[in-house]
């Protein structure tokens, strides 16, 4: 066991199984209390490596992660204390291999439930080889002013209050790690403050013991007097005892065993911690407590006048010359996280995204405010999930369905087509799915697919200024601009598309108006008149019928449906019903196993 202090200013830690809060607290007690570096060097995480940014003072660092203690050890040979944060379960294995690396020389262990076996394991190695483990159960413990592990005294206000951002003149030890926050306080009143505070953790077998630490406070010369809060059960205060009887302890000792009231209970009571459970006389608190005052420490006769001990003995000091009350200095302001600012109402800070129409913030996600339990529940399609998302509204189910419709009749167009020619070949290529899906996306455009757009733009703004299909077509003609939505490569006028000829027949049954689909067939049959494969394709039907759901649902505004067709939600529908298909190919040519695609020579002309 180490014989003198074990913390100072440069003290350096790794922090095993990465928390950011109790990391962030560390860091920022380092900043309160002036330290030029960081006192955590890096962080383990079995199985990551990179950084995690935190905060060290107003500047925002990156502490290295690794992941295993080996590298990390040898990647940071001055950090010396190991905070391990893991579970029960891999707590004992991974001190023991940081009790292993020869930097390391302070061990503490925060879970709870780690085997008695292992930890008995744990503390031979340790005073084999002269190291110090703290806990397990343990919150940790402070150097004041210089250094502290994890939680230990809690909140940045805490501290503050208990004085721990510079040292003062008492040594403290304590079993309990919430208890050790509340004597933090007491000593902070009534003395100049905590010089080292350790609390050993309420495990039967700590990995180090109240003697261990007051047998180093006392060869500390900046610790003028020693606190110590032990509890019933154990043995472990008794061998405080024999030190003081041996002489061994120069310093004034006040004392107080918790625990008094089990003698109230007619049978044996366990308290908070493991080893807080009376197994004899000699284990109880009234026991223990009388056994320190016969050996000379000051125990007073509860824990209410406990206070009122530590102060006469730290004013007996001060009176007798022994100790000068450390004078007391005004510690920097930690700066305040920004979220914790706008919590709080004290600052207001812009977003960087707005979103309107979906929200994950409550217990479920919501749809343009419809909860995604209320769609499930309501038995909802795909058209009404883009109905709200994409329009912000619930449409009537004709139209939802039309949208459906539009998305089955659109998911492909066989392998021939540019897209999925696209796709076919990035998949052959050995590229992964998201990669053949936008290759083949790529290719929509107004030569493929994206006509949908134009189509429905052209015709509204025709049929709105009153033009005839004859007017029409001739005003594009003179423009250069071909008709969109008006051709097909394989369809005649005596060989209609199936599918135009059921979205047509969908909106005459359903829709409240057709309009715009009437006056897209009154400009076919003009377009035919001129060449048989001037038909209305799939874009043309699907252009003008979705300004007819826009027009006769009545949820729209004119403005409205213009934005809609500028902004190119029309076209959004054939992306999304392509992309079913586009997927379906890459996974057809992966289950097929099909080689690197090479186009044949003898489908090139060359040519000079």
């Amino acid at each position: 066991m180490a014989t003198g202090q074990l913390f100072s200013k440069t003290t350096q830690a790794l922090f095993y199984n990465y928390k950011q809060l109790p990391i962030q607290r560390m860091l920022d007690f380092d900043f309160l209390c002036g330290r030029e570096t960081p006192s955590v060097a890096g962080i383990i995480n079995p199985g990551s490596e990179g950084f995690q940014k935190l905060f060290f003072g107003q500047e925002e660092i990156a502490i290295p992660v690794h992941s295993t203690v080996e590298a990390a050890c040898a990647a940071h040979p001055t950090a010396d204390v190991f905070i391990n944060f893991a579970s029960f379960r891999s707590a004992a294995a991974s001190s023991m291999s940081a009790l292993k690396q020869p930097t390391i020389r302070v061990v503490a262990i925060i879970a709870e439930g780690v085997p008695e076996s292992d930890t008995k394991q744990l503390i031979g190695f340790a005073k084999a080889n002269n190291k110090v483990v703290i806990g397990p159960a343990t919150v940790g413990g402070i150097q004041a002013g210089a250094f502290k592990i994890g939680d230990t005294a809690g909140t940045i206000d805490n501290i503050i209050q208990c004085k721990l951002y510079r040292p003062g003149s008492v040594g403290f030890v304590s079993k309990s790690g919430g208890m050790s926050n509340e004597l933090y306080n007491t000593i902070a009143r009534v003395t100049d403050g905590v010089y080292e505070g350790i609390a050993i953790g309420g495990d039967v077998f700590p990995g180090s013991t109240l003697s261990d630490h007051v047998l180093r406070f006392n060869n500390i010369p900046q610790v003028k007097m020693i606190v110590v809060l032990g509890e019933l059960g154990g043995r472990d205060e008794y061998s405080l005892v024999e030190a003081l009887k041996q002489g061994k302890i120069n310093k004034p000792v006040v004392a107080w065993v918790s625990g008094t009231c089990a003698t109230l209970f007619k049978s044996e009571v366990q308290f908070g911690h493991a080893g807080a459970k009376s197994g004899g006389e000699m284990e109880s608190a009234q026991a223990k407590n009388q056994a320190l005052s016969d050996a000379g420490a000051t125990v007073p006769t509860s824990y209410e006048a406990f206070e009122g001990a530590i102060k006469e003995a730290f004013e007996k000091l001060v009176s007798e010359g022994k100790t000068t009350p450390v004078k007391e200095i005004t510690p920097p302001q930690i700066p305040e996280d920004l979220n914790t600012a706008i919590k709080s109402g004290k600052v207001r800070a812009p977003t960087h995204i707005i979103s309107t129409i979906s929200d994950d913030r409550g217990e479920e996600p919501c749809y343009a405010g419809v909860p995604m339990s209320s769609i499930v529940e309501q038995g909802l399609g795909v058209g009404d999930v883009i109905s709200l998302l994409w329009f912000k509204r619930s449409l009537p189910r004709y139209c939802t369905r039309f949208i459906e419709i539009c998305t089955l009749l659109c998911a492909d167009h066989g392998p021939c087509v540019s897209g999925a020619h696209n796709t076919i070949v990035t998949a052959r290529a050995g590229k992964d799915l998201v990669s053949c899906l936008v290759s083949g996306l790529l290719t929509i455009g107004p030569r493929f697919g994206g006509a949908v757009d134009d189509a429905a733009r052209y015709f509204k703004d025709a049929y709105d200024r009153g033009l005839t299909p004859y007017e029409f077509v001739e005003s594009m003609k003179k423009k250069g601009i071909r008709v969109p939505g008006i051709g097909h490569r394989i369809k005649r006028g005596d060989n209609r598309d199936k599918r135009v000829e059921l979205l047509q027949l969908y909106a005459r049954e359903n829709f409240p108006s057709v309009k715009y689909m009437e006056y897209a067939v009154q400009v076919e049959t003009y377009t035919l008149s001129k060449a048989n494969n001037l038909v209305l394709n799939v874009d043309g039907a699907i252009g003008s019928l979705f300004l007819d759901l826009l027009a006769g649902s009545g949820m729209f505004t004119k403005p409205e449906i213009d934005e809609i067709v500028e902004i190119g939600y029309l076209n959004g529908l054939f992306v999304l019903a392509r992309s079913i298909g586009l997927i379906g190919h890459t996974f057809d040519q992966k289950r097929l196993k099909q080689p690197l695609y090479r186009h044949p020579w003898e489908d090139v002309l060359y040519t000079k």
